[in-house]
């Protein structure tokens, strides 16, 4: 009998990832924001109920971190309050739930990579978001795994990789900040890496209940980032100048970290999982783009 998954948020980039990536021996019921409102609890909980899945991946989030500022409430809700709905339906039909968080639940002090067990401090509505819904995931006592991740980008979708691509075409030249740090991940690989644990999950592995960090591997700024994006693309498209500047160079409504590295030591302890380095998954999305195109 095919183990049964409810993936949320099945258009976003996570999970097109996930659809595509996890294998048919899955009983997949996929729901997108047109299937379900995330800020309609009684609705969300009927979608469960109505699936009654073993396991729920919830690749759902609002991930507007500067427009969060100034839509508050609707932040919450759907990285606050639909967690905890989801939480609650996983602990009263006995699913494991995986959720995922960010990197901006810490406030990006410092120089080393934050561990789990580092305390968060979020600076931004978006952070303080995620973060209450990770603490309303722990406290419905639930069995869930929660991935903080970071700078997620994909060959499809609204991301970094993309805008930098597209402004290529528009602009002679660029500014990007070079004293923000962090480890770009491929939706592509962090799908993976669920395709890993739940294939664990469903032969028995007992994982304890919690906050794993899962990026790729390395760091970079956005303007390294953004170099290596170009670097890719420089046969096929203008490359515009790069000029690196700082953060307050750069003011945004929301405040970002400056140090969003995250240490993986953990997932790799007690999973057996190490993503790639980020330098390899970007390659990966690259080879991606241009068969799209060819």
């Amino acid at each position: 009998m095919k183990t049964r998954v409810l993936v949320l948020g099945s258009t976003g980039q996570l999970g097109v990832e996930l659809l595509k990536l996890l294998p048919p021996d899955f009983d997949l019921c996929a729901l997108s924001r047109r299937d379900v409102d995330l800020t309609d609890g009684a609705a969300l909980r009927a979608a469960v109920e109505r699936v009654q899945p073993r396991f729920i991946v919830n690749a759902a989030a609002y991930t507007a971190v500067d427009r969060a500022e100034s839509e508050p409430d609707l932040a919450y809700a759907v990285n606050a309050e639909a967690p905890r709905i989801l939480a609650q339906e996983a602990r009263r039909i006995d699913a494991r739930l995986i959720h995922f968080s960010t990197d901006y639940v810490f406030d990006g002090s410092g120089n080393a990579p934050w561990k789990e067990t580092d305390a968060p401090r979020p600076l931004s509505v978006y952070g303080r978001s995620k973060l209450a819904g990770e603490e309303a995931i722990a406290a419905a006592d639930c069995e869930y795994l929660i991935f903080r991740t970071s700078w997620v980008y994909a060959a499809h979708g609204s991301n970094f990789m993309r805008t930098m691509l597209r402004l290529a075409g528009e602009r002679p030249r660029l500014s990007i900040v070079n004293d923000q740090v962090g480890a770009p991940t491929s939706a592509g690989q962090l799908a993976r890496g669920v395709r890993h644990v739940l294939r664990r999950l469903r032969n028995g592995a007992a994982l304890d209940s919690g906050v794993y960090h899962m990026t790729c591997a390395g760091a970079t700024s956005w303007f390294g980032f953004a170099q290596a994006i170009f670097a890719s693309y420089a046969d096929k498209i203008a490359v515009p100048e790069l000029t690196p500047i700082s953060t307050e160079q750069y003011p945004t409504p929301a405040a970002r970290p400056h140090n969003s590295v995250l240490d993986c030591g953990k997932l790799e302890q007690t999973m057996g999982l190490r993503l790639p380095r980020w330098e390899d998954a970007l390659a990966r999305v690259v080879e991606e783009m241009r068969e799209a195109t060819s």
